[in-house]
């Protein structure tokens, strides 16, 4: 069976990303990665992707006079290359409604809190501050308004009394490496379905031993 062709769009260091490189790299992982796309030069998970064989390319939104010229050519390369689920990957720009229209059910995003919580950036910083027991990651399908679509997965991660948002930062970095492939895994398997505003996964998950929803 042919895989998933996914394009991975980066904007920094592609820690998520390099998840990614990993998962695929299983030969019974139903996805493979077609395209690592970034709009800066300089982002560092280019160079992971270059390690990995896997094919590059930047398209430098400061060289476009409008969002919708430089959708327009971020477009233009994932069709090039028969991109079939677009993965936003720390990609640190707001696509425009068109793009997102052209490409919806086939994009998704992952975000440092439990949505809908803490929306947008310093997440951390935000739950620290209020006061929270728990914060996470959650793994969405993407919609206009930014930060909302359907939730695919997320996991909660304890903040600690002694936390500031490195040290918790980390933690919920790592809760993302894990929930990241499975998302797309589970994408690539067909299992995700999508009813109104939700997501729904189909067949067997594991049992409830994490703080994981749903359980991989």
């Amino acid at each position: 069976m042919a895989k998933l062709r996914l394009a991975v769009l980066i904007s920094g260091r592609g820690s998520n990303l390099q998840a990614l490189i990993d998962a695929a790299a299983a030969p019974d992982y139903p996805a493979e990665i077609a395209l690592v796309l970034s709009n800066r030069p300089t982002a560092a998970g280019l160079g992971r992707a270059a390690a990995a064989g896997l094919p590059t390319e930047v398209i430098d939104h400061t060289r476009f006079a409008t969002r919708a010229d430089f959708d327009a050519a971020l477009d233009a390369a994932l069709r090039a290359r028969a991109v079939e689920l677009v993965c936003l990957a720390g990609f640190m720009r707001l696509l425009t409604p068109v793009f997102v229209a052209a490409w919806s059910d086939r994009m998704i995003n992952i975000h440092p809190s439990l949505l809908p919580s803490f929306k947008g950036l310093h997440t951390h910083e935000r739950a620290i501050a209020a006061g929270v027991r728990f914060t996470g990651c959650t793994v969405h399908y993407v919609r206009p308004e930014m930060d909302e679509g359907p939730i695919i997965v997320q996991a909660a991660v304890p903040i600690r009394a002694d936390d500031d948002a490195d040290t918790l930062a980390t933690r919920v970095l790592a809760a993302e490496h894990h929930c990241y492939p499975m998302a797309v895994r589970w994408i690539a398997e067909g299992r995700v379905r999508i009813e109104g505003d939700r997501a729904v996964i189909d067949g067997p998950l594991s049992s409830p031993n994490s703080a994981i929803n749903p359980r991989g």
